[in-house]
Parts: C-alpha cells; sequence; structure tokens
C-alpha cells in the first residue's frame, strides 16, 4: 500500500519510487507511487495535480484502496522526482480549513456537521440539529470566524495508534479528517460567508475563500 506522506508532511517535493504504470483506455497512464504526496479526491477535497519529472499528474484517485495517479503520458518504473502544484494545494487546504471553522462555530449554536464539501466555488458545511439548536445568520458565523483567523490558531494533526487521523484548530474539538489544511488559522487569508439555509431540517452553510 501507498505511504501516503501528505497525512503527516506538507512537503511538496521530492524523490519517490514509481512501482507501476499502465495505460488506461481514456489515453491516460494509471501510475503506483511506493510513497505519494499527492492528495488524492475525497473526503470533500478534490485532488493534487503536478509533475513526476516533467510528466503531468492530472488526477489522483482512490481505487480499491490503492492511490493511482493518472497522467498524460507513461512514466517508467524506478526513481523520479514529483512535484505537487503548489498554488492548487494551497488553495484546496484553505478551503478546507475554513470548513472546519465554520463546523466549529456552527457547532457552538448546538448544530452537528454531518457532511462537507470543500471545492473551489462550491463549499458547503451540512449540520443536523441537536437539541438545543439555535438559530444563526451568515453575518454571525463569518463574525466568529474572522475573530478566530485574527487569533491565529495553529492547526493540531494526531495520527491515532488505530490509524485514524485527528485534525483541530487551536482548543477546539478535532475532526477526523484525511485531507490537508493550511498551518494556522492566519493562513486563510479571509472566508465569505455566502448563505445559510434550513433544508429538510438541516442547515446548510455555503462559503467560499477570498
Amino acid at each position: 500500500m501507498t505511504e501516503r506522506i501528505y497525512l503527516s508532511s506538507q512537503v511538496l517535493t521530492g524523490d519517490i519510487e514509481v512501482i507501476d504504470c499502465m495505460p488506461r483506455d481514456d489515453g491516460r497512464y494509471a501510475v503506483w507511487l511506493k510513497s505519494t504526496m499527492f492528495h488524492p479526491q475525497g473526503g470533500g477535497q478534490p485532488s493534487d495535480i503536478g509533475w513526476i519529472n516533467e510528466v503531468e499528474v492530472v488526477h489522483v484517485s482512490v481505487e480499491d484502496g490503492e492511490i493511482v495517479h493518472l497522467t498524460i503520458e507513461p512514466v517508467a518504473p524506478g526513481s523520479v522526482f514529483a512535484r505537487v502544484d503548489g498554488a492548487r494545494r494551497q488553495l484546496h487546504s484553505r478551503l478546507h480549513s475554513a470548513g472546519h471553522l465554520i463546523g466549529h462555530v456552527v457547532e457552538l449554536a448546538m448544530w452537528h456537521p454531518i457532511k462537507a464539501h470543500h471545492w473551489p466555488g462550491e463549499g458547503r458545511i451540512v449540520f443536523k440539529p441537536g437539541m438545543d439548536a439555535q438559530s444563526v445568520s451568515a453575518e454571525h458565523i463569518q463574525m466568529i470566524c474572522e475573530n478566530y483567523i485574527t487569533k491565529d490558531l495553529p492547526c493540531r494533526v494526531t495520527l491515532r495508534d488505530d490509524g485514524f487521523r485527528e485534525v483541530s484548530f487551536g482548543h477546539f474539538t478535532p475532526y477526523l479528517c484525511g485531507g490537508t489544511h493550511v498551518t494556522s488559522l492566519g493562513q486563510l487569508g479571509g472566508i465569505r460567508v455566502q448563505e445559510v439555509q434550513i433544508k429538510k431540517g438541516n442547515l446548510i452553510v455555503h462559503y467560499d475563500v477570498v
């Protein structure tokens, strides 16, 4: 099984080993690596893209439990140099961390997050009501989030003995998460809470980063 470097490190470049490369029917190539810093699509986050040597990696996914890197040209097995697109990774990390922050803030009003989507232009968190769920507005969520961003709470990552990974910011209760994040909330730059909806009893918060 591929070692997932991105779970414990934010490194975006390095020497890695190609185990195998196979052509796909769509003209792309599936590449398997011994270890990878490329985050695959999943957990509400899009995949990283980048390069293996000079060959472009256009998508990364998990298939049958293995991470598959799709490239536009074949890559020979052996030692290679890999680079993740840093600008895209940073955007995805900001969106994912912003989603966590919104989750923490809305939980203070007794709503519990059940689903998240951290894609550019499509960010949203879905919450189910707790017993004492309170009314919240986009303006209120925005104000509280901005306060925590100003405090620049640090990101804390814990790899548990059972194999699960927890991510938290400052004093907040950690979430189980396999995504990428900023090192502290100050790196978010800013978020925009666009809309708050109630649908079928659930609360939906739409957001983006700015």
